[in-house]
């Protein structure tokens, strides 16, 4: 995958332009959300909306390490890309994916152990991982890029099952995870098609 230069297509800057303001705007999401949950509002119908589901739960503790291995592949790009789309990229997905952590990790009977080893949708498997680890250069590029684009895609898919939660905090964090990574994937083959 090709570093951004003084070159490169007037579509790409305007995609990279229209990413980094998605990213703003993930994170005032994030922060907001974290201080209505933190808040805890005073009154009794507020007290309801912050009970959590038993799918809200197991929603976390299934997004947790499925996000852990997101920041951990991000890791990788920083150290082995040479892109700088990648590189901001992978910036991207761990400054998003940790404060949702942290979120997530607040939620009532959260038990983000529960799923450790399992392999939840999107996520790549041992080989897979070593794989990564190993590549260097393009090979490295491209096999972050269509890894992340299959773990956003699963992402997306545990998000839509609570996306209509009747916790907000809940339901609104689904609906950001949906519209940022929705984002991120468009922006990935994008980037493989160069």
């Amino acid at each position: 995958v090709p570093s951004h230069d003084r070159g490169a297509p007037i579509l790409r800057v305007v995609e990279f332009d229209s990413l980094n303001r998605l990213r703003r705007m993930k994170r005032v999401l994030t922060f907001i959300i974290a201080i209505f949950l933190l808040s805890g509002c005073a009154s009794d119908t507020s007290q309801n909306q912050n009970e959590f589901s038993s799918q809200d739960i197991m929603f976390a503790e299934m997004m947790i390490p499925h996000h852990e291995q997101a920041i951990e592949m991000s890791d990788l790009a920083l150290a082995k890309s040479k892109s700088d789309e990648i590189i901001s990229l992978a910036k991207q997905i761990k400054e998003a994916q940790q404060p949702e952590i942290e979120l997530m990790r607040t939620f009532i009977g959260e038990n983000a152990g529960m799923h450790a080893g399992h392999t939840m949708m999107g996520m790549l498997d041992e080989s897979e991982m070593a794989e990564l680890s190993a590549a260097t250069g393009e090979a490295f590029d491209q096999l972050f890029l269509k890894g992340m684009i299959e773990h956003h895609k699963g992402a997306i898919q545990m998000a839509e099952m609570v996306v209509g939660s009747a916790n907000s905090t809940v339901s609104d964090l689904a609906k950001s995870i949906i519209s940022s990574q929705t984002a991120e994937i468009d922006f990935m083959e994008t980037l493989l098609k160069n």
